[in-house]
């Protein structure tokens, strides 16, 4: 009855997520318009007068430092060192699903579909911002492809739900055999991996 009530919960709540996903593209198509702006071949571009606003927008850079807290200017090292361990994070991560997801026959993840970095091309923005605004878009996309990863691999080698649940456990998860449960886990293991067969770039069943 449980695991009854639970599927049903499950197909509503991807139901919902449909829904949302395309919520979320009417709304991007609505701020496109509203904004002025169009993706073409992947590079955002401007109506020429909206970027000629947006030039007046920007601050300069003597500005920007001159009126900045001193606990951000001082931070901002710390925050910049990050971009190394990331960069070898991605590196890895990536070398990693490119051997080893291939011999699963997991489908690998686009790392394209998560790291997205655009916000430097806005002329709004002056130089510190836009690196920032780089570090950011690279360091929350990083995390974003290699969560992907990592359920997936979680799906492929160990299926369990844990004991307690964690704040926001990755979408796979879900389907994971209960805590505890020995039978489910040895005849539920296969079914599991031959699922990860199914998914798309982005980790949606095809």
């Amino acid at each position: 009855m449980e695991h009854t009530k639970l599927n049903e919960i499950l197909e509503r709540l991807k139901a919902l997520e449909a829904e949302l996903e395309e919520e979320l593209e009417n709304i991007l198509e609505e701020k496109q318009r509203f904004f002025r702006y169009q993706l073409k071949k992947g590079r955002v571009q401007f109506e020429k007068n909206i970027a000629s606003l947006h030039k007046h927008s920007r601050i300069g850079i003597w500005h920007y430092l001159r009126d900045a807290r001193i606990a951000h200017i001082l931070t901002a090292p710390v925050i910049y060192s990050l971009i190394f361990p990331f960069l070898l994070l991605d590196l890895s991560v990536t070398i990693y699903q490119h051997v080893c997801f291939r011999i699963y026959r997991i489908p690998l993840v686009k790392r394209s579909n998560f790291v997205v970095l655009d916000r430097h091309h806005l002329v709004y923005l002056n130089l510190i911002e836009k690196f920032n605004c780089v570090i950011c878009g690279y360091v929350n996309g990083i995390i974003e492809y290699v969560r992907e990863i990592s359920g997936r691999t979680e799906q492929y080698w160990c299926p369990i739900k844990h004991a307690r649940r964690t704040p926001d456990p990755h979408q796979f998860s879900l389907s994971f055999s209960d805590y505890g449960d020995a039978e489910a886990y040895r005849s539920r293991i296969q079914k599991l991996r031959d699922d990860l067969l199914c998914l798309d770039e982005r980790g949606n069943k095809q």
